[in-house]
């Protein structure tokens, strides 16, 4: 009698929770036929990995909708429709754009929406399509990809066989110079050894050089005041001297313009003399040096006797 008890108290609950779920779920169906959505439609040119349908669509990071349908463009297989449904309440502008994301490194994608500024119209009113189409903005796995694909191309221009054999010569060329300067070790080291006592030799040589500078500077600037008051003194006295000169010429300038005047005139007549006497005086001092007996005692001289 008691196991029987247990039985009915077992189908009793069973039934009581089937009737909660049953009720439950009439509620959902109520509650989501009295929902109302909107449809658009997305088209991505990139490759929509890890999207599906059903997966969740997010406005500035709040769930507003789902996708209900996936689908390859016919003409053209490189892109990509996606019909989402959102809230009727979501706020869908001409300026809100569509774009692939992750909700963490190993989650599935999602489609997130952004921008809608206040000013802008809402989509729905400015086109009319029964599913209006939201632009889209690549993705930040798509700028990667972009990137790595750039990368790729230019490593493979690098790498080129021509590039690998000019780096392969590059190569070769500095192995033989490596081997060369292994070689010249020691002519490098005396040459290295050569320059750095040149180097010190030209240290020594410029501080000399300095000294030798910094004592002319030091000389000249304590000889320089007294010879310049000795340049003051001559320039002085021959300022004294030219001035003594102009007195005196000008006190004897009527003896030097009677002297330019008469002497001067004079002067010519007696150099000429002078130049005749001059003559005369050489004729005689030749004949005084020819003969000087006969021009002094106006006859040749005896000969002297020879005895035979």
């Amino acid at each position: 009698m008691e196991t029987k008890a247990n039985y009915v108290l077992i189908g009793a609950f069973t039934l009581v929770v089937g009737l909660a779920l049953l009720a439950f779920g009439l509620w959902a169906a109520k509650y989501s036929s009295d929902r109302t959505w909107t449809e658009y439609r997305v088209v991505f040119r990139e490759a929509v990995t890890g999207l599906s349908v059903g997966s969740p669509v997010q406005y500035n990071g709040i769930a507003v909708g789902s996708i209900t349908e996936l689908n390859l463009v016919p003409d053209d297989p490189r892109q990509v429709v996606a019909r989402i449904r959102l809230n009727s309440n979501t706020p869908v502008k001409t300026d809100t754009r569509a774009k692939l994301a992750i909700t963490s490194l190993t989650g599935p994608s999602i489609i997130q929406l952004s921008g809608g500024t206040p000013q802008a119209a809402a989509l729905t009113a400015v086109n009319k399509d029964p599913a209006p189409i939201i632009p889209t903005t690549p993705s930040a796995l798509q700028n990667i990809t972009d990137v790595a694909n750039r990368i790729v191309e230019r490593m493979d221009q690098v790498l080129s066989d021509r590039n690998v054999a000019s780096i392969n010569a590059t190569l070769a060329n500095l192995e033989t110079i490596s081997g060369g300067l292994a070689d010249r070790d020691q002519g490098t080291q005396a040459l290295l050894l050569s320059a750095r006592d040149a180097a010190r030799s030209l240290d020594v040589t410029l501080k000399s050089t300095n000294g030798t500078i910094q004592r002319l500077d030091q000389n000249l600037v304590q000889q320089l005041p007294p010879i310049l008051d000795k340049l003051e003194t001559t320039l002085s006295k021959l300022d004294s001297a030219a001035g003594s000169a102009d007195s005196i010429l000008g006190e004897n300038r009527a003896a030097i313009n009677s002297f330019a005047n008469d002497g001067l005139a004079q002067l010519g007549p007696t150099l000429t003399e002078l130049r005749g006497l001059i003559r005369d005086l050489r004729r005689v001092s030749d004949k005084l040096d020819n003969n000087p007996a006969r021009y002094l005692l106006g006859r040749d001289a005896p000969k002297e006797f020879e005895p035979k």
